[in-house]
Formats: C-alpha cells, sequence, structure tokens
C-alpha cells in the first residue's frame, strides 16, 4: 500500500480523536460506512476526491489539513522543512503572503 494512503489515513484519524468521535460517528456524519472509514485510516482505502471533502466536511477542516504531516515525516530533512515551511504559509492571510513572497523572491 502507498506511503501516501497511510499518512492520509492517519491524518484523519488523528483529526477525528482530535475532536474524539468514533469512527462510527465520522462515517454517519460523512455519509460513509464506518469500516470505509476504518479502511481509510489505516491506508487501506484509496479515497476519491469527492469521499476526501465529505470527511473534510464532516470534520470542519480544508482538505489541505490530510496533507499537512511534516510532524510525521522522519529522517526527510529537506520535506521536512518545506512541509513546515507550507503549513506556515498557508495560515498567512493574503496580504501578509505577498509580503513573504516578495521576501523570498528578494533572497533567491
Amino acid at each position: 500500500m502507498s506511503s501516501i494512503l497511510k499518512l492520509v489515513g492517519a491524518k484523519v484519524r488523528d483529526i477525528r480523536k482530535q475532536k474524539g468521535w468514533s469512527q462510527e460517528l465520522l462515517g454517519e456524519k460523512a455519509g460513509l460506512h464506518f469500516s470505509y472509514i476504518g479502511g481509510l485510516e489505516r491506508g487501506e482505502k484509496n479515497i476519491t476526491l469527492l469521499n476526501l471533502e465529505k470527511v473534510a466536511v464532516a470534520l470542519d477542516v480544508q482538505i489541505h489539513n490530510f496533507f499537512s504531516y511534516s510532524k510525521d515525516l522522519k529522517g526527510f530533512d529537506n520535506d521536512t522543512l518545506v512541509n513546515e515551511t507550507l503549513e506556515l504559509l498557508l495560515k498567512l492571510n493574503k496580504s501578509d503572503l505577498k509580503k513573504v513572497n516578495t521576501i523570498i523572491k528578494e533572497f533567491i
């Protein structure tokens, strides 16, 4: 099974557990069967974008949150740094993001 499936599944599980929800409750809120949620969290299901959107809406998070796992990547210094930087940039408003973009362009 693909490592991306495992990472996304683990992120879904982490967010679900932070909310104190069971797989059954998430499945109910997302309109998906609880066994599908279990397979997703174990990285066994190749989830479609439509179902990923259902899970995101149910969990009240943006889809990109399922792909923010820099803390889960060990031994990938450059990848981790890029992911950590991306996570910070995604939190900025448009005005601040433009400023950071200008600084990076000047630096590079």
